[in-house]
């Protein structure tokens, strides 16, 4: 019998969080400026809840233009402070600031390695620890948890879904590469 995730079983089928849960989470994600999304995103829930970050997503892409990289990779500090002024979307400078570097990071890893899915497929398959350490290495504001959710997200990493869940099936057909967290 096909459930969902306990953390949507009882959601309504137009709550923003299923809606997610049904068509993105754990499902492969091959553009850049979605990849480079769910990483931001996954950035800005840090110590926050999921369901805040759905609510404010359309908020955090017109702030955000879109989460195209290269527009936010020459942000300058006027358009810091306009950002912290956008009661849209979570105003934390520190965020904020990352997001701008990390966008100056993915060109610089699309430059060596065609795109960001060429970069996660060129290191696929590690365990969460050594894709932090990766991560580290490029980004900022990227600790373990962020890293576990976000490689959940684009199906790099096994966990979006209970093997029951209705969307389990669909993002392994859809091309999940998931492996354990461990392995």
């Amino acid at each position: 019998m096909s459930t969902y995730c306990h953390f949507t079983e009882k959601l309504p089928s137009d709550n923003l969080h299923k809606k997610h849960h049904d068509e993105e989470y754990g499902f492969p994600v091959h553009e850049d400026i979605a990849i480079f999304e769910r990483l931001c995103l996954e950035i800005f829930q840090a110590g926050l809840s999921w369901n805040l970050i759905m609510q404010k997503r359309s908020n955090f892409n017109q702030a955000f233009d879109h989460f195209n990289f290269e527009k936010i990779a020459l942000y300058d500090d006027t358009k810091k402070m306009q950002l912290m002024e956008n009661a849209g979307i979570i105003r934390s400078l520190k965020k904020i600031e990352a997001i701008i570097y990390n966008a100056q990071q993915a060109i610089k890893i699309i430059a060596e390695y065609g795109s960001l899915e060429s970069f996660l497929n060129h290191h696929h398959p590690l365990d969460l620890k050594s894709w932090t350490l990766l991560f580290k290495k490029h980004f900022k504001f990227i600790g373990t948890e962020v890293m576990n959710e976000f490689l959940m997200s684009i199906g790099y990493l096994k966990g979006a879904h209970h093997e029951q869940c209705i969307a389990y099936q669909k993002s392994i057909s859809s091309g999940a590469k998931w492996v354990s967290s461990t392995e």
